[in-house]
């Protein structure tokens, strides 16, 4: 289904969702190294009610410089809540890619035109850490090891062959989301990747991961926790079951 983009720097209009809380210290940063590489895309920071300041100073860069958009929610509702009112916001504008991407500096925007440039080839492209040339950088070993068996695990009960499932760096053609049912996404923590990517698979769109190296975040604390991880575990389980039920109700129509 992918029809070549112009290019990656810009040529297409391109934003770059970026969720915020409690990043007051990661936010200007991040924008800056975005604008740095690639100075034609738009950012919108979407924050969930930051105590920190993150969305006064969010509104002081977009004062600054018309590249970037502020959204402001009145709580924090789960990382998958805010892409979706992000995706949302650039489908009502002219954006023909909407990229997802931490605040954290753990996606590193150089390695954005990357990604731009592979979706001349296909629909999503994701940022991944587990095929030949990706790396992970200052990540507790316990961190790691949590990641790479909870792709493993999604890889298995869903039968979907990606290496990165649960990968949060990535571009979007937004064909691909104007398709989606983003109604029906009820995943708030990191399952809300695997969840993207499945619904993306499943509606007969292409995929492809790039490397990308993924570094710890220096300053503030990880949103991961047990509830998020639990979470991914169940609905990832059910959906297993579900696509294993579709198949053998299709092998037994064939029979």
């Amino acid at each position: 289904m992918a029809q070549a983009p112009r290019g990656a720097q810009g040529i297409e209009p391109v934003l770059v969702v970026i969720p915020t809380y409690n990043e007051r210290e990661n936010l200007r940063p991040i924008v800056e190294r975005l604008n740095k590489a690639l100075p034609d895309v738009h950012a919108l920071i979407v924050d969930d009610g930051s105590p920190d300041g993150t969305g006064d100073l969010a509104d002081e860069l977009a004062k600054a410089d018309e590249r970037v958009h502020v959204m402001h929610r009145t709580e924090k509702a789960g990382l998958g809540a805010a892409y979706i009112a992000g995706f949302r916001w650039g489908l009502a504008r002219d954006y023909v890619t909407i990229v997802e991407m931490d605040a954290d500096g753990s996606h590193a925007p150089e390695d954005l035109p990357r990604l731009l440039d592979a979706l001349g080839d296909t629909d999503l492209a994701i940022g991944s850490r587990y095929v030949p040339g990706g790396s992970v950088v200052n990540w507790p070993k316990r961190r790691e090891i949590l990641s790479r068996g909870a792709n493993i695990y999604s890889r298995i009960a869903l039968g979907v062959r990606v290496n990165d499932i649960t990968a949060g760096f990535r571009a979007y053609r937004r064909q691909v989301l104007e398709k989606l049912a983003l109604d029906e996404v009820a995943s708030h923590g990191y399952c809300f990747q695997i969840d993207l990517t499945l619904r993306t698979v499943e509606a007969g769109f292409e995929l492809v991961e790039v490397p990308i190296t993924f570094t710890e975040r220096e300053i503030g604390e990880s949103k991961m926790s047990g509830s998020i991880i639990q979470e991914a575990f169940l609905r990832v389980g059910t959906w297993g079951l579900k696509r294993r039920w579709k198949q053998v109700r299709r092998l037994l129509k064939l029979g």
